[in-house]
């Protein structure tokens, strides 16, 4: 009870917003608070040794970031000293200088040398070389319209852009490994030169539409969350889906690396045993639409990608592939621009246009450009033979 007073007139005595300050108590014979063997120095408001101090905060301790009022080196909150500093930090973004200059690596890699881990390796043995000399650096930038880069003796230029649209059969795989056992999405073009990579990737028992490129800024557009792409899917799954399976998997299911941004589904046929369905997904987690319906209890029997933007599976049979026309891939970088709310880029789709036949031998379906009609010339006064003049460019 005397213990419950004297703790209350010690709180009346209190200044309002200050902590009470563990200085000497008389009652206990002027020992300091804390009953440590002999006279030790008073502990201050925040346990820190020394004085208490009367500060206008109430007595919170020394200001977070300030190194000097900082008990026996004790590191202060994450950020204190950026504020109490004015440190601007900048986003890495706005730090770098668009100068039209990349990393060697990356260079390696857009010139189909290799990929960008092994084209490291070659860099640290000093098999590249850049002007004549040799470059050791990772973080080595360069030029492409000015430096020349040199490997193992040979020159390397910059490989023409190449757009494939491939239909995957199930049974093979979207790596490039050259160990891998099973097919491989590239086994089915060794016409095209050049190294292709697959714009995302379809899984083992998964067929239908995915892209080849060698450009991976078309790639980051096409695969990243944030330019949400959609992919159409037709998908066939064990069970009858209802009303509630399709709000959780239009609201988003909690996956290992995290919940999944939902998506559209559209039912084409439930039955007891089976459900047809249709998914539109607008970022690509690893095996996403098996392992979401895995948690509804409806697991997927059949997986197709029937369509990518605007891209479809007419005319391409399963192992067949064709290149890209120039509009198709204009509007997939143009709506990728919509999505993330900027200006499309400008593509170096030329080559692509250009092309004359797919693997099968069918055309692209780019009719050729009309002939300009031929300039009327006077009549030769020689009677010489006046043959037409063909001033257009035909593909």
């Amino acid at each position: 009870m005397l213990f419950a007073l004297s703790m209350a007139k010690r709180h009346e005595d209190r200044k309002p917003g200050q902590r009470l300050s563990r200085g000497t108590d008389s009652k206990r014979g002027g020992k300091p608070q804390g009953g440590g063997r002999g006279a030790g120095p008073a502990r201050g408001p925040r346990g820190g040794r020394g004085a208490a101090q009367d500060r206008s905060d109430g007595g919170y301790g020394p200001q977070r970031g300030d190194r000097s009022a900082r008990p026996f080196g004790k590191r202060p909150v994450r950020g204190g000293g950026v504020r109490k500093s004015g440190i601007k930090v900048t986003a890495k973004a706005a730090r770098e200088v668009d100068d039209g200059k990349v990393r060697l690596n990356r260079y390696l890699a857009m010139a189909g040398v290799c990929s960008r881990r092994a084209a490291d390796e070659l860099i640290t043995s000093g098999s590249v070389e850049v002007n004549g000399k040799t470059i050791t650096e990772l973080g080595f930038r360069l030029d492409p319209a000015v430096d020349e880069v040199v490997v193992d003796g040979e020159r390397v230029r910059q490989e023409k852009k190449v757009y494939v649209l491939f239909n995957k059969p199930t049974g093979v795989v979207c790596t490039n490994a050259r160990n891998e056992q099973k097919k491989r999405v590239i086994d089915f073009l060794p016409a095209v030169k050049g190294r292709l990579f697959t714009v995302g990737r379809l899984d083992l028992d998964s067929e239908g539409l995915i892209l080849l490129t060698n450009d991976g800024d078309f790639a980051q557009r096409l695969t990243h969350p944030r330019y949400g792409v959609p992919k159409t899917y037709s998908v066939l799954v064990r069970g009858r889906i209802g009303q509630k399976e399709i709000e959780k998997a239009r609201g988003g299911v909690w996956l290992s690396e995290g919940p999944t941004q939902g998506m559209q589904v559209k039912v084409e046929r439930a039955g007891n045993e089976r459900s047809s369905i249709k998914v539109v997904l607008h970022e690509g987690k690893n095996r996403e639409i098996r392992r979401v319906f895995a948690k509804l209890d409806l697991p997927v029997l059949e997986l197709k990608r029937i369509r990518i933007g605007e891209l479809n599976l007419h005319g391409l049979k399963p192992g067949d592939w064709r290149f890209l026309l120039a509009h198709e891939i204009k509007e997939l970088l143009d709506l990728s621009a919509a999505a993330a709310g900027e200006a499309a880029p400008a593509a170096d789709v030329a080559d692509a246009a250009t092309r004359s036949a797919w693997n099968s031998g069918k055309s692209t379906g780019k009719k050729a450009a009309p002939k300009k009609p031929a300039p009327k010339k006077p009549e030769p006064e020689d009677g010489g033979d006046d043959s037409d003049v063909d001033d257009g460019d035909e593909w």
